[in-house]
């Protein structure tokens, strides 16, 4: 895929699902739950029989830390959703107590969130993984435009903060792959390492998107959202399967 596509198809999903709000009722939240389901089984496929291959692949053979890496953006995403509330996870919270308050930290760290997302893509598979992240972010901004709209900020303002988070992808895209050049010095040099950190978050995310209790059903899949998590899988050995390998 070319530079121009992924950046358009990863703005555009994530921008046109956030401005929904708008448009779309919000109380019904089943479709919701099963395109998390579906992405969250493609990512973590795509992240199991790609990412996870190839940091280990291009890593030193005689370094063992790499896995250290994975621990660490496991932890950091950990971290960061005490400040998201899992609003990456398509989580809508409407709290009378946060009314009108502009959510900061949740916006920082669906940001930095975002930005991670977007690296990996400069590592190859950039089909497989456009897909996937922009498939997640979908109900990800849907969420988050939601928590805005319970705000007292204008149309407006909240159009330009869901451009914002937006853009976070593509950037990340954009640092990663001149990193992965070796535009920024000697840093990529590190570029194994911090790719072994955004898998450690797309561990995260797309497990705690597959096991946590979000309804009434708890801990347990329904037949519809088994079959999104096979669909979801079946995408991604496809993908596996049938397009050219980097190694």
């Amino acid at each position: 895929m070319s530079p121009i596509v992924i950046i358009a198809t990863l703005f555009i999903s994530a921008f046109a699902s956030g401005i929904a709000v708008f448009f779309v009722k919000r109380d019904n939240t089943n479709l919701l739950k099963l395109v998390l389901s579906f992405s969250g089984a493609y990512l973590f496929s795509i992240t199991v029989l790609h990412l996870i291959p190839e940091v280990y692949h291009t890593h030193s053979s005689h370094d063992h830390t790499i896995g250290l890496f994975v621990l660490l953006g496991f932890l950091l995403q950990l971290g960061l959703e005490q400040l998201s509330h899992g609003v990456e996870h398509g989580h809508i919270h409407h709290s009378e107590k946060e009314h009108h308050l502009f959510p900061l930290g949740i916006m920082i760290s669906l940001c930095l969130h975002a930005i991670l997302e977007g690296m990996p893509l400069a590592a190859g598979h950039q089909s497989a993984l456009t897909f996937g992240i922009a498939l997640h972010h979908a109900p990800a901004s849907f969420a988050l435009g939601s928590l805005l709209l319970n705000t007292s900020l204008s149309r407006k303002k909240i159009t330009l903060l869901l451009a914002l988070f937006a853009i976070m992808t593509p950037l990340g895209y954009l640092f990663s792959k001149a990193i992965s050049s070796g535009d920024m010095g000697h840093i990529e040099q590190y570029f194994d390492r911090i790719m072994a950190v955004v898998i450690g978050i797309f561990l995260h995310i797309s497990t705690t998107i597959l096991f946590e209790s979000g309804s009434a059903d708890h801990h347990k899949f329904n037949k519809k959202k088994m079959v999104a998590v096979i669909l979801g899988i079946s995408a991604s050995l496809l993908n596996f399967v049938f397009a050219p390998h980097a190694h």
